[in-house]
């Protein structure tokens, strides 16, 4: 089973870039606060890394 992690928006999109602005929509967070899981993989980890520091990132156990 691929690890998982959660992407939870923290930050508005005001102001910001507008590739910031896609690679946000893309990982499928619209509204401050929305929070997606997404299995880990180089794409979802670089989408992550493009808007650090507009989201906030934690893995999700395994139950």
């Amino acid at each position: 089973m691929a690890k998982k992690i959660k992407v939870r928006l923290v930050r508005s999109l005001s102001g910001s870039l507008p590739k910031q602005r896609a690679t946000v929509r893309c990982l499928g967070l619209r509204k401050i606060g929305s929070v997606r899981e997404h299995e880990v993989t180089p794409a979802i980890e670089g989408m992550i890394r493009v808007v650090a520091h507009m989201v906030s990132v934690e893995e999700v156990s395994n139950s």
